[in-house]
Parts: structure tokens; sequence; C-alpha cells
């Protein structure tokens, strides 16, 4: 079995002008929700192998709070800022194929919301900030490429409350 948990960076601070879009900070509530949503990502038992980020700072923040919870480094990988689904989705593949059987990938709309909804066969419409897109596939950590060919046996969509 593998896995995979989408997540959209928590919300970001929009009040700086002339702030570069890479460099906005979270705002209060999203630095309050990224850590109570990876507590609640580990209670439900998901437990990544490893974590990519965008290195957007809200993303970056956002996926740091995960890392916090299980311990974990973050990968940073520059491709992955204002990536389209497809990208995120060979990152996804590139990482799988390194053996693994759990993978995190913290990035941005509307990419995180094209891989979701691909990879829920439609059911995910939309991925709010901090949202998180579970999945699961009954298939060897070998066939990670397989991912958006085959229907998850498992998924599930948390937003922040």
């Amino acid at each position: 079995m593998i896995r995979l948990a989408l997540v959209r960076h928590a919300k970001s601070d929009w009040s700086s002008p002339g702030l570069a879009d890479h460099d906005r900070p979270l705002n209060g509530r999203g630095e309050r929700d990224a850590p109570v949503m990876a507590a609640r990502l580990a209670d439900e038992g998901f437990d990544p192998d490893v974590i990519l980020s965008s290195t957007a700072l809200r993303a970056r923040t956002t996926a740091q709070a995960f890392a916090d919870e299980f311990g974990l480094p973050v990968d940073l990988q520059p491709q992955l800022y204002a990536a389209s689904g497809s990208t995120l989705l060979t990152a996804v593949s590139d990482a799988g194929a390194t053996g693994v059987a759990s993978v995190m990938l913290v990035a941005h709309n509307p990419g995180i919301t094209d891989l979701a909804y691909a990879l829920s066969q439609e059911r995910i419409q939309h991925m709010p900030t901090c949202a998180i897109a579970r999945f699961a596939w009954e298939l060897d950590p070998s066939e990670w490429v397989a991912i958006d060919a085959v229907e998850p046996v498992e998924w599930s969509l948390d937003v922040p409350r």
C-alpha cells in the first residue's frame, strides 16, 4: 500500500505591499492552523516517509509545522512553487521512485487542487488553505508512477475548522 497527503499551504499574509509573492509569510490564522492540521493528520495514523515542499515562505513554514509533528526534514524543491498538477505529480512519483511508501507534498493552488481533483476522480473540487487530501492505493512502492491511472482504495479531505 502506498499513501499520499497533499497539503495546501496555510493562510498567508497579504498585508505587506510590494512583498514578492514567494516571500509572503503565514498570517495568524495560518500559524495556528498548520500545527493543528499536522496533529490531526498524525492522529489519523498518516506517517510520511518524506515531506516535499515548495520553496515559498508560506509553504516552507506550513511544511515545517508538519515536519515538527513527524520528526522529519523538509525536502525543499524550487519547481513546486506555482507548479501545475502534472509537475506536482512528477515530484511525487520521483520521491516514490526511491522506494518510500508514504509521501507528503505541500504546495499551492491551482496545482494542488488540480492534482487532488484528478487523483480523487473529480470528487475533490477545491483545496482551501491548509486542507489535507489523503489517498491510499493498493500498489507496491515501486508503482508510484501509476497513481494517476488507478483509483485510490481510500481518500479523504480534511479542512481546518
